[in-house]
């Protein structure tokens, strides 16, 4: 299943236009925060189909029956692009355990690329929620690979997708791989370029939140 926010959310298309705006995206600051916000908005959501358990709490007046979430989900992100992203979730989550996988683009010299992994630490999933926040869903390669190896720490109960922009191609490479996942996005763009890239999308996402990168 997949949750368009921007189609429920005004204020997601306001800072998705931000995301996108050459004259506003070049604001490091205002661009993570965007990216939280975005984040935010998919963390509220999420938690509408969490598992609730009832516990006894003391208030200074009185004893009260309440609920809160059963089992803390777990959070990962694809480093670097991802961060602000993921922060925006556990802004929400707060209570959660988290994971991070360093997944990048190798690139050759026509521009072409593969998907290298060289670092992932997470903590058991079993019986636990998954989400995995990713900025931009393109091809859905480096999620699908990241996807492999995090779910050899375990079978989680829910799997959610959170990317802030995705291609259509990327989308419906996610839901073949993994048919049981639910995909918040911000907004879909419907093409990808012969690279790849997202289009009209944003440009790059990590070198946009923390700069221009050397390595290629």
């Amino acid at each position: 299943m997949v949750t368009i926010l921007s189609d429920q959310f005004s204020l997601v298309n306001s800072w998705i236009n931000d995301l996108r705006n050459v004259d506003v995206q070049t604001d490091r600051m205002k661009f993570r925060r965007n990216m939280e916000r975005i984040g935010e908005i998919a963390a509220f959501e999420i938690s509408k189909g969490l598992e609730q358990k009832e516990l006894e709490i003391t208030t200074p007046l009185d004893k009260i029956k309440v609920r809160e979430i059963a089992v803390q989900p777990v959070i990962t992100t694809i480093l670097r692009a991802g961060v602000p992203l993921f922060q925006g979730i556990l802004n929400y989550f707060d209570k959660a355990d988290c994971g991070f996988v360093a997944a990048y683009r190798k690139h050759d010299a026509n521009d072409y690329f593969s998907i290298k992994q060289d670092y992932l630490t997470c903590p058991n999933i079993d019986g636990r929620p998954l989400i995995v926040a990713d900025p931009m869903l393109a091809t859905g390669a480096s999620l699908i690979e990241a996807l492999k190896d995090l779910l050899n720490h375990g079978k989680p109960t829910q799997l959610h997708i959170v990317a802030a922009i995705a291609s259509k191609i990327g989308v419906e490479t996610i839901q073949n791989a993994y048919p049981e996942a639910q995909i918040w996005v911000g907004a879909v763009d419907e093409k990808l370029t012969s690279k790849g890239y997202i289009i009209p999308g944003l440009g790059d996402a990590g070198d946009l939140s923390y700069g221009e990168k050397l390595q290629r």
